[in-house]
């Protein structure tokens, strides 16, 4: 349905002499503005290597890995259960487990009780994408 949404949107866009790549995106900042689905969060093995965005991944930060949002996002995660939510930044791509949307830091899991659960049933709401890294970020 999205894929014929997007068709249909570059087809008017083409009409229209609008730039067919400002409809994907808007397109898929609607659909990514909101998420529900499952959380879990880092095992501590992997404290000090380098995420997708190139900075290490610290445990003691407020940071998380998602599929498709764009790195440096800031996103509001809810644990449906408890209403416990947590702002992180996207700094990593993830999570590879079926079902799952998001993978927490230990620092961010923590402040939702994820640690003691392991997994639990969220929901993201995207607050900011305009922000980008810096180099501050990365080290």
């Amino acid at each position: 349905m999205l894929k014929k949404t997007l068709i249909m949107s570059a087809l008017a866009a083409s009409i229209l002499g609008a730039g067919v790549e400002a409809h994907a995106s808007f397109f898929q900042e609607q659909s990514a503005a909101s998420q529900a689905g499952k959380a879990s969060y880092y095992a501590d093995s992997f404290n000090g290597r380098r995420t997708a965005s190139g900075a290490r991944y610290d445990r003691n930060v407020l940071s998380a890995a998602h599929r498709t949002l764009p790195l440096g996002t800031q996103v509001r995660v809810t644990d449906v259960g408890s209403g416990d939510s947590v702002v992180v930044k996207i700094n990593d791509r993830g999570p590879f487990v079926r079902g799952r949307v998001i993978d927490l830091s230990r620092a961010a899991a923590c402040e939702i009780g994820l640690t003691r659960k392991g997994v639990a049933e969220v929901r993201l709401e995207v607050l900011n994408t305009s922000r980008s890294l810096t180099l501050a970020d990365l080290f």
